[in-house]
């Protein structure tokens, strides 16, 4: 069975039985709340998963997910590249709950962490050391505001590549990756 490279809610809902849900978020968002029966394979692991995920869309077409959609397509086109087909969940799992369906959390919990999505994440750090650097330059030297210039130019590269060197920074950082352990596997990709 194969599906598109994108779909929407509406066509996934109907079909989550018969698709392998694989959400490449950080562990600490897939935490936070994810599509039911969802495995988390961050989308900086992607690459050493790739035959665990040639097996399971041999099984199941795959359904990619994240926050919003973009890190989900991203993964789409890697694992395309690699002869894997896939789709992208549009609008991922905020599209998801906007829907009024539920989301599933490691361990059977009830709440979301407040873990923010990276997205978030990245514009407060982006901003913090552009403000960071105009300040410091304001104060100690001049050379300081080429802090605030870098993050600039590193944004304006992150759009055009549609890349972002500061998410996967902070995809590293203790608070995004704790969090995902289940006893059913989902934080893993051997839970495929």
């Amino acid at each position: 069975m194969s599906i598109p490279t994108s779909l929407d809610v509406s066509r996934a809902r109907p079909r989550l039985a018969e698709l392998t849900v694989v959400d490449v978020r950080t562990p600490g968002e897939f935490a936070s709340g994810h599509l039911p029966h969802a495995v988390n394979v961050p989308l900086d692991r992607l690459s050493r998963s790739l035959e665990e995920l040639r097996q399971a869309s041999g099984a199941k077409p795959l359904l990619i997910v994240c926050a919003s959609g973009a890190r989900s397509e991203n993964a789409v086109a890697t694992l395309a590249s690699h002869g894997i087909p896939a789709s992208s969940l549009a609008g991922g799992t905020a599209a998801w709950a906007a829907g009024g369906h539920d989301l599933q959390y490691p361990g059977g919990d009830t709440r979301a962490r407040a873990v923010w999505a990276m997205e978030r994440q990245v514009r407060l750090t982006a901003g913090s050391l552009v403000l960071l650097g105009l300040a410091l330059g304001l104060l100690l030297h001049p050379a300081f505001s080429l802090l605030a210039a870098a993050i600039g130019g590193g944004l304006v590269f992150s759009a055009l590549t549609n890349t972002c060197g500061m998410a996967l920074v902070l995809g590293r950082l203790p608070f995004n990756r704790r969090g995902a352990e289940s006893p059913s596997g989902a934080d893993s990709p051997s839970g495929l």
